[in-house]
């Protein structure tokens, strides 16, 4: 059997009647070349079914034009719509996405140390592991909503102080007189745990009271324990929670114990996800501009790539969704 010759970029320039530089050039994307010879060029990988060898590109270049996406969990809709937003950006600018699902701290650090060996370009990362010490200010790493001592680590959020403050307000304008919080938290600096401090704040500073259920992650018995303080305080008739999954299981419980929603019990979420594409939510929520949010990121990691000035922070307007888990508003 004759073995079919492989095509080179010297194939591609004997075809175009150019130069292998040019050629080159062509391949990758650089600019002040003449329209009718990319023409040429174009025409001639097309003939000869030339594909690039993308692993040499990335070699010359110090490059691999891969970035790393790291979040806890793909089974969680905010998770998926945000990734898939962040691989719909990178593949603009000509990235590939390399997708990290978390099962534990350790893998959080091989995948840094893929990083560190030039295996990808850069990290986008959702995580509230304890990796502060293998993080150092020149590698090319963006965190979403999680800031880090002593560490120039770009971060991009959503304002959860103005989505709790929103919240707040919702709550309080559609006729609630006994709030409640209900999520969690963990040890490491993050922005969401504004969603707890700035609602409680506005809650109390208008004169209600606000009972309080933010228990410490890692915890098994999230839905015991909502359950628990809803029995305790049967007065409450408003709650903003953490996020949508954890509205969805107050809502549950709210069932279960014969509180109606809305008309005993308003509850508002916080992320704003779609289960389903083209499907309408359900729930009374503040959503996250997750397209934004991931486009953000993506812009900010390329700059810190590229050695660009970047601020270390940015934070992305959210907005509310009315759903039918709060009465109409007067």
């Amino acid at each position: 059997m004759e073995v079919q010759k492989s095509i080179t970029m010297k194939d591609v320039a004997r075809v175009a009647g150019v130069s292998v530089g040019t050629v080159s050039r062509v391949i990758n994307n650089e600019s002040g070349i003449k329209e009718s010879t990319l023409q040429k060029v174009h025409a001639a990988i097309k003939e000869l079914n030339y594909i690039p060898d993308v692993y040499a590109r990335g070699m010359k270049k110090n490059r691999t034009e891969t970035v790393a996406l790291i979040i806890p969990t793909v089974w969680h809709p905010f998770f998926g719509e945000f990734a898939f937003h962040v691989e719909v950006e990178l593949s603009k600018r000509n990235y590939k996405l390399l997708l990290c699902n978390i099962s534990g701290p350790k893998r959080e650090m091989d995948y840094l140390t893929m990083l560190q060996q030039n295996k990808v370009d850069g990290i986008i990362a959702i995580t509230y592991s304890p990796i502060d010490d293998y993080l150092s200010s020149n590698i090319p790493f963006v965190s979403i909503d999680r800031t880090y001592e002593n560490k120039e680590i770009a971060c991009v959020s959503s304002d959860n102080q103005a989505g709790a403050e929103l919240a707040a307000d919702i709550l309080i304008e559609r006729g609630g007189s006994q709030f409640a919080f209900i999520g969690g938290h963990n040890k490491t600096i993050n922005e969401t745990k504004k969603r707890r401090i700035y609602f409680e704040k506005r809650i109390r500073e208008a004169g209600y009271p606000c009972y309080i259920l933010d228990l410490e992650e890692p915890y098994d018995d999230f839905t015991e324990q909502v359950e628990e303080f809803l029995k305790t305080h049967p007065q409450i008739d408003a709650i903003f929670t953490i996020n949508d999954f954890a509205a969805l299981d107050t809502l549950s419980i709210l069932e279960k114990l014969g509180r109606r929603v809305p008309e005993d019990v308003q509850v508002v979420g916080y992320d704003g996800v779609q289960m389903a594409e083209e499907r309408k939510i359900f729930l009374s929520t503040i959503r996250q501009p997750l397209e934004e949010m991931a486009k953000e990121a993506v812009a900010c990691l390329v700059d810190i790539i590229e050695k660009k000035e970047r601020p270390l922070q940015t934070i992305l307007p959210i907005s509310y969704v009315e759903g039918k888990t709060t009465k109409r508003s007067k």
